[in-house]
């Protein structure tokens, strides 16, 4: 009996330092949460004041990243890092909506007006935006609350010209909307509700192959001789996987947040998120 309590311990030793040799070599890794929302896992080599350089998992290439473009990186040891932004082209912007404000003055605040806001329109994997699309993403919301203006009573809309022009004067356009205050914002554009929203996405291709066969018999005086014909051809369909980012604030405060994805993954799917949230907002009435 001792001989085999002894064996049998020795076999839950072994076991153990298995289990825990194999717990071990699951690397924990690092993660990186950009400013449009992205998550990165990975393993950082390397953090200055200008970029932190990483690698993917089961991948050697180094990739570096602007620390402008990083809100937080959760370390595998548990500590968090938060990152301020740096970017200069922000830092231009909030000198130019400062000396705006300060050079004509805050303009009449028009109560129960809302103004809609460039929407950046994103690719999530290349980064690229889109004036045209930010510009159309923009006008289609506001169209949507034209129609809809005795659903958002007692609400009117701020004309679009309006809104981009006095965007345009402080130095805010698509591309840094996301780093104005709102609080500047409702000063410089002279409202008490603003519609901030954003659409990102991904493009996945999906190609099928169709073959098409037919048949044809031929017949003569000794024998049978069949004909046999095939053709092939390629298909490729594109998908489009969208996150539409949708806020609202009323007097600096933000009364809705909201982000959704499309059902369908066609390209003007993210139209539809789009009308589902403004149906679910706190402005809207049936």
């Amino acid at each position: 009996m001792n001989a085999k309590l002894l064996y049998l311990t020795l076999l839950i030793g072994l076991f153990s330092l298995s289990s825990y040799g194999q717990n071990n070599d699951v690397k924990k890794l690092d993660r990186i949460i950009r400013k449009d929302y992205q998550i990165i896992d990975c393993t950082i080599s390397k953090i200055s004041d200008a970029a932190v350089e990483y690698s993917l998992p089961n991948e050697t290439l180094t990739i570096s990243l602007d620390v402008a473009k990083i809100a937080r990186i959760d370390f595998s040891s548990g500590r968090t890092q938060l990152f301020e932004s740096t970017e200069p082209a922000a830092n231009q912007a909030n000198e130019v909506v400062e000396e705006t404000i300060h050079a004509q003055g805050s303009p009449k605040m028009n109560t129960n007006m809302i103004a809609v806001l460039p929407i950046p329109y994103v690719n999530a994997e290349t980064l690229a935006s889109s004036e045209e699309m930010a510009k159309f993403a923009q006008n289609d919301i506001y169209n949507k609350l034209i129609d809809k203006s005795s659903n958002i009573f007692p609400l009117t809309v701020q004309d679009l010209r309006t809104t981009n022009s006095l965007l345009r004067k402080a130095g805010i356009d698509y591309k840094n909307i996301d780093e104005i205050p709102i609080d500047e914002l409702e000063q410089i554009l002279g409202v008490d509700n603003i519609i901030a929203a954003k659409v990102s996405y991904t493009i996945e291709e999906n190609r099928t192959s169709n073959t098409y066969k037919s048949g044809e018999t031929k017949y003569s005086d000794d024998k049978t001789k069949n004909q046999n014909y095939s053709s092939t051809s390629d298909q490729t369909e594109k998908q489009y996987k969208y996150n539409v980012y949708f806020d609202m604030y009323r007097n600096k405060e933000k009364i809705y947040t909201h982000t959704r994805q499309p059902f369908f993954t066609m390209k003007d799917s993210w139209m539809d998120a789009i009308q589902y949230l403004l149906k679910r907002s706190p402005i809207y009435t049936k």
